[in-house]
């Protein structure tokens, strides 16, 4: 068994790297603090190729496995964790419509998702890019989303969409939404999934949501009121949007993961170079072996939850039958060891981990929802659970 990355996985980790220290660590304080949606910044990342990391390489996409999309995530959020988590959010979408779209609506909607640049032939409203959204989540159907209310309804050449999802990232700023419906009955056959771009009437939007963390993206309920969409928008066939969804999420929990890994990356960092300089009691507080330990506890959960995320990542890429387990199994443990890494940094500053004059209060409040979105920790347990007892 070789854990050692190849010459191609080590440059794409560097040009990760090296693009998250110059473009957004810089930032990630003022977008936090300012609530300001990085669009531009996006776009150079899209120039890099990360906002098609897993896309085909058909319609401009890098087709990198997923191995090489975690180390990416990781290096990215390093430098800033909500708009690294928005990119990969943008990554799923995209994908989502290249892996299961037909051949017109892939040429009509991936070329430009990858590069986000807005098409000429394009009415959207977003800002300066073309950004995908991926819309699930309903108010009334979040763990339990083969529930979920919002339907469509063949009318000719068209679906009408009538209901309304939650907690959409970068709802009433993405120019494509990736929307789960109901087509059919009850429970998980009778969902498809749909693309429905801005601009298209009957769509709107709630008020942003004031949120805890993640400020550097918008976050509001997307509202579809008698909205009209081409059947050619469908993606795939009837009924098997709940499958393309499952799909969808199994990368984009180690996505999420691997978001985690970053933030709690520089959180562990940053502590250690605080604590070799503070001084209590006539000496740099890292020489009390207390502290020495806690730093080496949360540095072998990194690592642990690092090569967790891999082995999913390596799932995937193999198509390995376990695949979905070990994603929920990778997406738990990262996000809360993650999580826990912060919180312990943060406290390692003492009062000062408090303040926003450190990056800890921001990384604490970022990493948190990651326990949250792409399905909670408790229905990461249940998934687990489930596939224990096939």
């Amino acid at each position: 068994m070789d854990f050692a990355l190849n010459d191609d996985q080590r440059a794409i980790q560097d040009a990760a790297r090296v693009f998250a220290d110059a473009e957004l660590a810089p930032h990630s304080a003022r977008w936090d603090e300012d609530k300001h949606f990085p669009v531009e910044v996006m776009k150079q990342a899209a120039e890099m190729g990360f906002c098609g990391i897993y896309t085909g390489e058909e319609h401009g996409g890098m087709a990198l496995g997923r191995v090489e999309a975690a180390l990416i995530f990781e290096e990215l959020s390093r430098g800033d964790v909500a708009t690294a988590a928005f990119i990969s959010i943008h990554n799923m979408a995209t994908w989502m419509i290249d892996r299961f779209g037909s051949d017109d609506l892939r040429a009509r909607f991936v070329p430009s998702l990858v590069r986000m640049e807005r098409p000429s032939s394009s009415e959207a409203i977003g800002p300066q890019g073309w950004i995908a959204s991926y819309c699930l989540t309903e108010p009334g159907s979040g763990s339990d989303a083969a529930a979920l209310r919002t339907t469509a309804v063949r009318d000719g050449d068209h679906y009408v969409l009538n209901g309304s999802k939650a907690f959409i990232s970068g709802a009433g700023a993405s120019d494509v939404y990736v929307v789960m419906v109901r087509t059919g009955g009850e429970g998980p056959k009778g969902v498809s999934a749909i693309v429905v771009e801005a601009g298209t009437h009957g769509l709107s939007f709630g008020a942003q949501e004031r949120k805890m963390g993640w400020n550097a993206q918008p976050t509001a309920i997307v509202q579809f009121d008698d909205c009209r969409v081409p059947v050619a928008n469908l993606l795939g066939e009837e009924g098997a949007g709940f499958r393309y969804a499952m799909a969808g999420l199994d990368g984009g929990r180690l996505n999420i993961a691997a978001c985690s890994l970053g933030g709690a990356r520089l959180a562990l960092e940053t502590a250690q170079a605080y604590v070799a300089t503070r001084k209590q009691f006539g000496r740099p507080i890292g020489e009390f072996q207390a502290l020495q330990f806690r730093l080496a506890d949360m540095a072998t959960d990194l690592e642990a939850a690092r090569l967790m995320v891999l082995r999913g990542a390596w799932a995937i890429d193999t198509d390995h039958p376990e695949k979905t387990k070990w994603c929920a199994m990778a997406k738990r443990l990262a996000t809360d060891a993650c999580f826990h890494i912060a919180d312990e940094a943060l406290q390692l500053h003492g009062g000062y981990g408090y303040l926003k004059d450190y990056p800890l209060e921001r990384i604490v409040r970022d990493l948190r929802v990651h326990r949250i979105l792409e399905g909670t920790n408790e229905i990461m347990r249940v998934i687990v659970a489930r596939e224990m007892a096939k």
